[in-house]
């Protein structure tokens, strides 16, 4: 019997327009749109300065426990309550049809409901630039789990003739899934700690399935467990209507066990074909930068694969990893697949599931991919796991590629794809690394007597290039496609001369130089070298040999650079590392603002697209006037919070313990001036140039590696894209550049930063002021020792002796006067500087407090106003239903 939609569609207008009739209805979807308002605008939203809805998905799960139950306890329960069922299943429809409509009316209510919520979508806008892909799979994710806990929602109904004990199974029910990743918690120990069903329960919670929508992807797999529990919980309402018919008879019992096998049958299937769909990860990518799909660069690589040459992608992989890696995982899976099935014939693909101490691990090994100790949590206890998420690409006998592992933060597609090139390519590109002071491609350490090893842009390097040592002692003479020089300031002065007449031969060379580099400030380019040897006593060091003189390379670039000056930034765009990052910890970043110039230039590949970057005490070139040199400003800092501070007001030399950090500098901004941190220099007079200059050494440490692995305080830097970008354009080799670039867009509360901005110039104004204050105090003082001293010296009635000793007495009286004056002025200084910065920072907590607040109240004013309206409407048309000569009857005899 087929479905007749005209039926479907009385019994669905039906309930649809009876729950609108009351403001009970209206109140649920305010109280729903009002909760959500909450959970997506929380302080900690404010704190991650991101246009997104991650709060509000971290949390919808729970807010549907409210809302379902709310919207499904009257579906059966009233009807059944007030007897209206009875007439209900005497209309001439199927049960069928009665089910299908009732579900098709709280599905359209949840729905009006969620349309409410779009209020968020607007807040969203109105404090920045969100991802309108990704707000659209939050949304249609957020659709879905409604859609499919509503029948289970349904199901509690019709079990009941009580709306309030309908609410409490409804919630019950629905808290199956949404707590189905807490269950392995509780359960024994047998089955809770054990990895596989701990994954079991989670790929049955709901904020699993809800992960990639977050993200902005449609899982196929997703789609298709919602769709299940739907199918699964009407089946189930279906039965339960249709129980009147055979409950009663002789075959009751019968027909119950019947349906309750029919139930089993239907959940192995539907559980069979989520397996099926969950292991083929197909997933529709809609967020605006295509993140999560096969880019253009990987295509074209995938393409020009050689015919003659068979590429092999070994990927040896834990069947089982904690959760904080299933992402990764799944992903890695899932590109596998994509890179099979586009490269045809020319790539095979060899997924191996391995585990420890297996022959496959044994395997694993040979191409030294090793088990990491990963610490997880679960079942409320730490635990360290051993598991493999590694890869080899093998492009011939002797020319392979080892990914060794790719953890949380790695970029795969890009690792992936670049290793296929490499190991295609007929010769590897060569770099040089210049062996300086830092030392950044290992080697001994004469002051440890031990081994320095290798910096990780180092080994980063190695995936794509041929990389060598190179010495600047004699002239520097091999064929490479690039040379890298850090700490070029800390060469001797026959180095310099070498290294400066490899720069004027024109060959591509990357150079990083450090005004303070944190990794050691003993390098500090305004400091001797220090001796290559040990110490003497109590840590005095023997004077190294001096010297070359970096303006010998300053003058042939055409650049300037003061190197015992270093770049602070007063503003820090992450609020919740403001009161622990100092401004010399400098985040380049879109700033808004007036005279604000893009920190990263559009003009060269290297700096392209990026987004954000962070310098530890950088230096800052400019061209020099009149260099016929072409100078490209990479990065750039702030105009409006930037300024430089001198060397010998950051730091102090001591003579025992070496540079020591100086507390409290005085910091002034120089909105006038534009602060470059890192250039392309270009040149065609002569043999030419073809230089990147980055005024930070500290910008490739192993640091900034570990926050992009791990993805580490939340921080989505640029720093190793940009120095690989470098390294990528100088040696002629751009393929990877776009690839290596791609993510997410940096989406800040831009209207939040406008309003706060203005407290940070005003706090930054009251501090000048209050240094000027304090120097012109000072300057006081000095004047009246000075003004004392000359006093006695022009008094006639003294003789040179008697001046002498009173002078000195004056001085020492004043002196020890001045001191306490500077003491005070100081401390007066500073008790201002703090007050005014805490009345910043209650400033902008008030404006955060406001937006908030607003943000919260806003989202449910609409449904709040139409609930309002339709309860004047229907108080209106209850009154115009009354007999008029009642109304006067009745008022003649309360007269």
């Amino acid at each position: 019997m087929s479905l007749r939609k005209h039926v479907i569609f009385a019994v669905f207008k039906r309930n649809f327009l009876s729950y609108f009739s009351g403001v009970i209805g209206y109140l649920f979807i305010v109280v729903f749109v009002a909760l959500g308002s909450v959970l997506a605008f929380s302080d900690q939203f404010f704190a991650n300065n991101i246009a997104s809805l991650d709060q509000l998905n971290q949390y919808f799960p729970l807010l549907l426990l409210f809302i379902v139950p709310a919207i499904t306890m009257s579906a059966w329960a009233d009807e059944r309550k007030t007897g209206t069922d009875e007439l209900l299943f005497t209309l001439p429809a199927s049960d069928g049809e009665i089910v299908l409509g009732k579900y098709l009316s709280v599905l359209a209510v949840y729905s009006v409901a969620l349309a409410f919520s779009l209020s968020h979508v607007v807040v969203l806008f109105m404090l920045g630039h969100p991802d309108v892909g990704q707000l659209f799979a939050n949304y249609l994710g957020y659709w879905c789990a409604g859609a499919a806990l509503l029948s289970a929602g349904m199901f509690a109904s019709i079990l009941t003739s009580s709306t309030p004990v309908a609410f409490v199974i409804g919630a019950v029910l629905c808290a199956i899934p949404v707590f189905s990743d807490r269950i392995g918690a509780i359960l024994p120990d047998f089955l809770g700690r054990h990895l596989s069903a701990s994954r079991l329960f989670q790929n049955m919670g709901l904020s699993e399935q809800l992960r990639d929508f977050g993200l902005g992807m449609i899982p196929l797999s997703g789609l298709l467990y919602f769709v299940s529990i739907c199918i699964f919980m009407l089946y189930l309402n279906l039965v339960m209507a249709a129980r009147r018919h055979w409950a009663g008879g002789t075959k009751g019992t019968q027909m119950g066990w019947q349906f309750a096998a029919r139930a089993i049958c239907l959940a192995v299937i539907l559980i069979s074909a989520n397996v099926v769909f969950a292991n083929w990860n197909v997933r529709e990518d809609v967020t605006s930068e295509k993140l999560y799909s096969i880019s253009p660069t990987t295509k074209k690589v995938l393409s020009e694969l050689p015919e003659k040459r068979r590429i092999l992608i070994q990927a040896f992989i834990s069947p089982e990893v904690p959760r904080e890696y299933v992402p990764v995982r799944t992903t890695l899976l899932g590109l596998l697949r994509q890179y099979d099935q586009a490269a045809g014939d020319q790539l095979d693909v060899r997924i191996v599931n391995t585990e420890q101490f297996s022959p496959e691990a044994d395997e694993a090994r040979t191409f030294g991919i090793s088990a990491r100790e990963v610490q997880t949590e679960r079942a409320g206890k730490v635990v360290t796991d051993s598991v493999f998420l590694g890869a080899v690409v093998t492009g011939g006998v002797d020319d392979e590629v080892v990914i060794p592992w790719f953890d949380v933060g790695t970029p795969i597609e890009y690792e992936l794809t670049r290793s296929i090139g490499t190991v295609t390519e007929t010769k590897r590109r060569k770099v040089g690394i210049l062996t300086t002071d830092a030392k950044i491609a290992g080697g001994m350490n004469m002051q440890s007597f031990s081994s320095d090893p290798e910096w990780r842009i180092v080994t980063e390097l190695k995936k794509q290039y041929d990389v060598v040592d190179v010495s600047p002692d004699g002239p520097i003479t091999g064929d490479f496609d690039v040379l890298i020089a850090p700490l070029p300031s800390s060469l001797t002065v026959p180095q310099m001369k070498n290294f400066v007449d490899y720069v004027k031969s024109g060959k591509p060379t990357l150079i990083f130089d450090d005004p303070m580099p944190a990794f050691n400030p003993q390098l500090a380019a305004q400091l001797p070298k220090p001796s290559p040897g040990g110490g003497g006593m109590f840590g005095q060091r023997q004077p190294g040999p001096p010297k070359g003189d970096i303006n010998l390379l300053l003058n042939e670039l055409g650049i300037a650079w003061d190197k015992g000056q270093s770049v602070f930034d007063l503003v820090n765009p992450h609020p919740q590392f403001a009161s622990v990052v100092q401004p010399d910890l400098v985040f380049v970043t879109e700033r808004n603002g007036e005279g604000e110039m893009a920190p990263f230039s559009d003009e060269s590949e290297v700096s392209k697209g990026l987004q954000e970057t962070l310098l530890l005490w950088p230096g800052s070139i400019r061209p020099r006037e009149g260099s016929q040199a072409k100078f490209i400003p990479l990065i750039r800092s702030a105009r409006s919070s930037t300024g430089v501070l001198p060397f010998d007001q950051l730091i102090s030399n001591h003579p025992l313990f070496g540079p020591q950090m100086l507390p409290n500098p005085k910091r002034i901004i120089d909105a006038n001036t534009d602060y470059y941190l890192a250039a392309r220099i270009t040149s065609d007079v002569g043999a030419g140039l073809n230089v990147v200059f980055i005024a930070d050494m500290d910008i490739i440490s192993n640091m900034f590696f570990q926050i992009r692995d791990r993805q580490m305080y939340d921080l989505n830097l640029d720093n190793v894209t940009f120095v690989l970008n470098a390294v990528d354009e100088l040696a002629g080799d751009k393929e990877y550049i776009p690839l290596r670039k791609r993510r997410a867009e940096h989406r800040t509360l831009t209207t939040v930063e406008a309003r706060t901005q203005t407290f940070v110039e005003k706090l930054q104004q009251e501090t000048e002021e209050a240094n000027k204050d304090a120097e012109k105090q000072l300057e006081e003082a000095n004047a009246k020792l000075n003004e004392a001293v000359e006093k006695i010296r022009n008094d006639p009635s003294l003789d040179a002796q008697d001046k002498q000793i009173r002078i000195q007495m004056t001085q020492r009286s004043l002196q020890q006067r001045l001191d306490v004056d500077k003491v005070n002025i100081e401390n007066a200084k500073e008790k201002k500087v703090r007050q005014e910065k805490r009345e910043t920072e209650r400033e902008i907590s008030a404006i955060e407090g406001r937006i908030k607040m607003w943000a919260i109240l806003l989202p449910p004013i609409p449904a709040l106003v139409l609930g309002i309206i339709i309860l004047c409407i229907r108080v209106t048309n209850e009154r115009n239903t009354i007999v008029p000569e009642r109304l006067v009857r009745d008022v003649g005899k309360h007269a």
